[in-house]
């Protein structure tokens, strides 16, 4: 993970000025993980290059944590891009209840002239049913991981306590 002034001074990011500098970007906590989730989850599915440049603008907007929002639009790359977009495609042409046509997806601009002005609508409403789900379910299930997580520390914790509390009436008995 990149360095807080590595990502300051970023030519791209300076734009955002002391925005950069509010401590709720960089922190690890239930919800600026959870919000980082969504919104590197939403843009991950935007069909755009430069990706990461929306979720760490949209990440400094809603102040959740910006390198997690920045690393999560990787889960479409240049390997995941050629099905998940496939997948949204079809999506949006079954809930536009459109027969879909069967094209072979080439990452180049005569592809995009040609074959996207005949899939655009289906492919857009996939792709935008794709980010709110997935963003969706990343937030509800970070929340839950995390509260998860706080549980079972407390558990252990007072585990901990009642054992070491076991331990010291022990040694006072042992002691008499």
């Amino acid at each position: 993970m990149p360095n807080h002034d590595t990502v300051r001074n970023h030519k791209h990011l300076k734009l955002f000025g002391t925005l950069l500098h509010d401590p709720n970007i960089w922190h690890l906590n239930r919800h600026s993980v959870a919000g980082a989730f969504a919104v590197g989850l939403f843009c991950a599915f935007i069909p755009v290059p430069f990706q990461m440049f929306i979720a760490a603008a949209l990440a400094i907007v809603v102040r959740v944590n910006l390198p997690i929002s920045f690393a999560l639009v990787w889960i479409t790359n240049p390997l995941t891009i050629p099905p998940i977009f496939y997948f949204a495609y079809k999506l949006g042409s079954w809930v536009l209840q459109e027969p879909t046509h069967d094209f072979s997806f080439e990452l180049s601009f005569d592809w995009l002239m040609v074959e996207l002005g005949a899939i655009w609508q289906p492919f857009l409403l996939g792709c935008l049913i794709l980010s709110i789900i997935t963003s969706v379910l990343g937030y509800i299930s970070m929340q839950l991981l995390w509260r998860l997580h706080i549980i079972r520390y407390i558990k252990r914790r007072r585990l901990r306590r009642l054992r070491a509390k076991k331990k010291r009436e022990q040694q006072s008995m042992d002691k008499h």
